[in-house]
């Protein structure tokens, strides 16, 4: 099997599940036991200072928490582009890893960017190959500016229109095809 660890997964328009309706999901675990990635589109209203103080010196003031998938809501994951990436307590590709969080302050001075999930995207073994028989998902490679954007409303687009072929078109589709 190949692993998909590294790219993304970019919600078809017929995925309708509200968890995942136009979603692009950075895949960072793929195995034959599985996998696990964290949606990087969606931007909750509440800031990390307000959630998880402790981690207030990894973020920019009142930056917000991202929603990274329905998968245990209240756990928080630190994705970070890391300067060396050996320096990642969890390497995941390219430059990207998650870092210990033992001390957060120690993390800043080891990374270029940072980003907080609460939750994650995961599948048991074979239920994404079968999401993806379904075509559910379009594969894409992910850039490391994937995973930090700063259009979330538009990153879905964005991907698929860097894909290009049809689906420059399907990125051009309305969020209700009936006002089209």
């Amino acid at each position: 099997m190949d692993t998909l660890q590294g790219n993304l997964l970019i919600a078809s328009p017929s995925l309708l599940d509200p968890n995942f309706r136009r979603t692009v999901v950075l895949i960072t675990e793929h195995t034959d036991a599985g996998a696990a990635g964290l949606v990087i589109n969606r931007p909750s209203p509440s800031s990390v200072s307000d959630l998880v103080p402790q981690l207030e010196p990894l973020v920019d003031d009142d930056e917000q928490i991202w929603m990274g998938g329905p998968v245990q809501p209240n756990a928080v994951l630190v994705l970070g582009e890391f300067v060396d990436p050996d320096e990642a307590a969890v390497p995941l590709f390219g430059s990207l890893g998650f870092p210990a969080l033992d001390d957060p302050e120690e993390v800043v001075p080891v990374t270029t960017r940072r980003r907080v999930f609460a939750g994650y995207a995961g599948w048991e073994a074979g239920q994404l190959e079968s999401e993806l028989e379904r075509d559910d998902w379009i594969v894409e490679p992910a850039l490391a500016d994937d995973a930090f954007t700063e259009t979330p409303d538009e990153l879905w687009a964005d991907v698929l229109r860097r894909k290009g072929g049809v689906y420059e078109l399907v990125a051009r589709m309305p969020e209700d095809p009936s006002v089209n």
